[in-house]
């Protein structure tokens, strides 16, 4: 029997993936997570064997805690379920220690099938994220500039580049408008520019709007 937490902020996610697994006879959803925190408490309190994790959640994100589920449970494989396309956040959760990356659009397929493979010690690759690996692969070497952002900043850049305001994003990711414009200060230093116009032209050329 294959034990899955799922941690998603959105009752109807969490809803509809159970339903998923339900169908499996050797899968059951043995808990369930509204945010990151309670997602890592759950898994330092119970044994799980795979965790569907959201990487868009209140507070800490999903990227941070993919890593510290990977530190506290390295056995536990990890498949992060997003909104965003695969160009945005797969290499980045792949190379953090998930184990699959799906978009919620494609779960519906995808998901019984990279929980299998995941249980079983495989990587579950669907054909864009390949695509996205090799480029990454192919890149090495003249790494571009976001990829020297921390996971929240590139979070950050994202919902700047899709023309979010920093009140809008500090309500969304419940944080403080001061910690967002300090988060944004230190993508523009990181990235060598000066205005939120350059980081918007930069992450729509780049595909990292959210």
């Amino acid at each position: 029997m294959i034990r899955i937490l799922i941690a998603d902020d959105h009752a109807i996610v969490r809803k509809g993936l159970k339903q998923i697994v339900g169908e499996h006879p050797d899968m059951i959803v043995a808990g369930e997570a509204a945010s990151g925190q309670e997602a890592l408490e759950l898994a330092r309190a119970q044994e799980f064997d795979v965790a569907i994790v959201d990487i868009a959640m209140p507070g800490r994100g999903g990227l941070e805690i993919l890593k510290d589920l990977k530190a506290e449970r390295p056995s536990l494989k990890i498949i992060m379920l997003s909104m965003y396309s695969e160009e945005q956040y797969a290499i980045r959760s792949l190379r953090d220690g998930a184990s699959a990356y799906l978009t919620k659009a494609n779960a519906t397929d995808e998901l019984i099938k990279a929980i299998e493979a995941v249980a079983s010690g495989k990587r579950f690759i669907t054909p864009s994220v390949a695509d996205r690996l090799a480029i990454y692969i192919e890149e090495d070497g003249r790494r571009l500039p976001h990829e020297s952002l921390s996971d929240r900043e590139f979070q950050v850049l994202g919902m700047i580049g899709s023309g979010k305001l920093v009140s809008e994003i500090a309500e969304e990711l419940s944080l403080s408008i001061k910690t967002v414009s300090t988060y944004r200060a230190r993508i523009l230093e990181k990235m060598g520019m000066s205005s939120s116009a350059q980081l918007i032209r930069y992450a729509v050329q780049h595909l990292l709007e959210q």
